[in-house]
């Protein structure tokens, strides 16, 4: 069965897509809800499937809790026998569950997101091959198998980010995704050949086997080091930490479930599924693990400082991912596998709940997305109001919402593992605080006080409603929005609100799958990964309810520091002249793009430009162009000999053989 857990969304690919391309030559377009539905369906029958394969697996022994489906041999030369086989286990069977039933949530939002899109077909295709090319990503058995799933879900993440590719800077955005990317996956290409000629073996099974049971010799030891280090650089890119993270924001162009499935449940969780999938390796290199640690937390601590500045309602949320995604590695860092894996699942439910209240919020404000020109949604928008409510209190770490027992459970590993230092668990806790600060800000700028859209006239229009146009060969008409007009802002339809409604439960209760020291979550993933990294001498478990406490107190810390600013315009606005500075480098992202932008695209370009025209048009070109030009001046010459005339010839010919006599017989002399 685990072969249709993959091979369902690939069909709703290949049939919406064959019927998109139908349609381009009869012009005419399938409403969305066909199309929407067909893909759905495809992805919640893949999420039934994955529900069977997972009682299954509970109903075995621990120790035996694994189903195993083998394709076909797919390499075979020497020294390297692969297999293309799916392999689903405790682990993997989370992670499973999480992308088919968070994406059939997000796929039945889009049917209503994209009702007015010209090409609803093509992004239905789009979106159920993104799902089975990361369920390939996880359900692969070998590093190969994963690999193909990674490539798969990093060219799917260019289709979808630069969907309305007519807009010059949504396909910049999606080119940037690509190329940066493709930086990460080069080094996890080396960690991967790496692996193959120390091991001899790409396979997980018995890469752990040989390194579990086996005596390492001082050069295998050696490797994992540089092993671990070289796959986590195609993890910086796929989850997007410091430098390669870029990216990840402007990832915002493509339209709003995809930000939901690429930044909640899918995508970005390629890393932190690696790390942990890998977790023998790397506790075997406390020096790599003291660099994720390390890169997690800077990257938790930085995203969060840039958010707290943007007036973009996604950006919010975008900087808040890559944020969030720190955590996790922080986690896996400090040996804490567990509580990386259990952060991925809450905040699928909450980033993806966040991500699609802010879609509907974006809708019923008629494509605006700044939220300086919001405000007072709670009374236009109620239900996306308590919704979005759930996701706020999640994210900030509030019980007994999710996030607050995943969070809560990653600060006590940064302060208790012996893995860890002291300023691991200060830069978390920072983070936390900043986290609650601006996810407050945003939901205050959207929901309460005054609306401000009233003093902004009609809002810009975003191309999510694209038009009502038959076909579009990938253009967009312009004015598209002109039957839109300004107007007041209206609660979204119930096929955008019912989806949201689910995760907010999820949201709600997601969290107690992690109780502390009555983790069902811990026992299941025993098999797989071992338990917590040992606490530090002189730290008792008395001390996680105190700083359980001192979580929840920073929270409302943050939580408070934001009503006081935000809640007051005044203030606001004093602060604001005050820091005017300061926020505006914060706004600008600490002009990180900018310093890419200098110090490596724009070299890099010059060096390109330099080559192009100096070496390869220049030299290269001129060289074959100049061969090419001697052959004809050649040709040319001998040419005017070949007159036709037979005197000539036998000339000729007896020239050559009076030449031939001649060199004959001086030869002889």
């Amino acid at each position: 069965m685990l072969s249709l857990i993959v091979l369902l969304p690939l069909l709703g690919f290949l049939a919406n897509g064959f019927w998109y391309m139908s349609q381009l030559k009869t012009e005419h377009k399938a409403p969305a809800l066909q199309v929407g539905g067909l893909a759905t369906g495809a992805i919640g029958g893949s999420f039934v499937i994955g529900l069977i394969c997972f009682f299954r697996l509970l109903a075995m022994e621990p120790e035996h809790r694994v189903i195993e489906q083998t394709l076909f041999s797919w390499i075979f030369i020497d020294g390297l026998h692969l297999d293309f086989a799916f392999r689903l286990d405790a682990l993997n069977s989370l992670f499973v569950l999480v992308i088919t039933g968070v994406g059939t949530l997000i796929h039945l939002y889009s049917i209503g997101y994209m009702s007015h899109d010209a090409s609803p077909g093509k992004f239905f295709a789009y979106l159920n091959l993104f799902c089975a090319c990361m369920l390939v990503l996880v359900l692969g058995a070998s590093l190969p198998v994963l690999f193909l799933g990674w490539e798969g879900v990093g060219l799917c993440s260019y289709l979808l980010i630069s969907f309305w590719y007519t807009d010059d800077d949504k396909a910049s955005a999606g080119k940037k995704a690509f190329i940066v990317n493709r930086v990460g996956d080069f080094g996890f290409l080396l960690g991967m050949f790496l692996i193959f000629t120390t091991f001899g073996t790409l396979d997980f099974t018995q890469l752990k086997m040989v390194v579990m049971n086996g005596a390492l010799s001082p050069a295998q030891l050696a490797a994992v080091t540089s092993i671990c280090l070289l796959l986590f650089v195609g993890c910086m890119g796929k989850s997007a930490q410091i430098p390669l993270y870029v990216w990840l924001p402007d990832a915002m162009a493509g339209p709003t479930p995809v930000s939901a499935l690429i930044h909640a449940a899918t995508m970005v969780t390629s890393g932190i599924y690696l790390v942990s999938r890998l977790n023998f390796l790397y506790t075997l290199s406390p020096d790599a693990m003291l660099f994720v640690a390390m890169i997690g937390a800077l990257t938790a601590l930085f995203a969060a400082s840039i958010a707290i500045a943007q007036n973009d309602i996604k950006k919010v949320l975008a900087y808040s991912t890559v944020s969030q995604l720190g955590y996790m590695f922080l986690a896996c860092g400090v040996g804490a596998y567990v509580s990386g894996v259990f952060h991925v699942i809450t905040h699928a439910f909450f980033k993806a709940l966040l991500f699609l209240g802010a879609g509907s919020v974006i809708h019923g404000m008629h494509e605006e997305q700044d939220i300086q020109k919001m405000g007072g949604l709670r009374s236009k928008m109620p239900r996306t109001f308590l919704v979005f409510a759930a996701g706020w209190l999640a994210i900030c770490g509030i019980p007994p919402f999710s996030g607050f027992f995943s969070k809560d459970e990653i600060l006590w590993q940064a302060f208790s593992s012996s893995r860890s230092e002291l300023w691991l668990w200060l830069l978390g806790v920072v983070t936390a605080l900043m986290t609650a600060f601006y996810m407050s800000r945003l939901f205050i700028l959207t929901f309460l006080g005054e609306g401000r859209w009233k003093s902004h006239g009609h809002a810009k229009h975003d191309k999510h409603h694209d038009n009502h146009a038959p076909h579009d060969h990938g253009h967009a008409p312009k004015d598209a929005h002109a039957h839109h007009g300004g107007g007041e802002p209206h609660e979204s339809p119930w096929i955008m609100v019912g989806p949201l409604v689910a995760l907010a439960v999820l949201s709600l209760i997601g969290g107690f799958i992690g109780i502390p020291h009555m983790s069902w979550l811990e026992h299941w993933l025993e098999p797989i990964i071992p338990g917590f990294a040992p606490i530090k001498d002189g730290v008792h478990h008395e001390t996680e309810w105190v700083l359980m406490g001192f979580s929840v107190l920073v929270a409302l810390i943050g939580m408070g520091g934001a009503f006081f600013i935000y809640g007051n315009r005044a203030r606001t606005e004093s602060l604001q002249n005050s820091l005017a500075g300061f926020l505006k480098t914060l706004e600008n992202k600490w002009y990180v793009d900018e310093i890419y932008d200098a110090a490596i695209v724009r070299p890099l370009r010059a060096v390109s430009v330099f080559l192009w025209k100096k070496i390869d048009v220049s030299i290269i070109d001129r060289t074959v162009l100049g061969f090419g030009s001697v052959s004809e001046m050649s040709g040319g010459v001998l040419r005017e000999s070949q007159t036709g005339s037979t005197q000539i010839y036998i000339v000729t010919f007896a020239i050559g053989l009076l030449v031939i006599v001649g060199y004959a017989l001086y030869g002889l002399v």
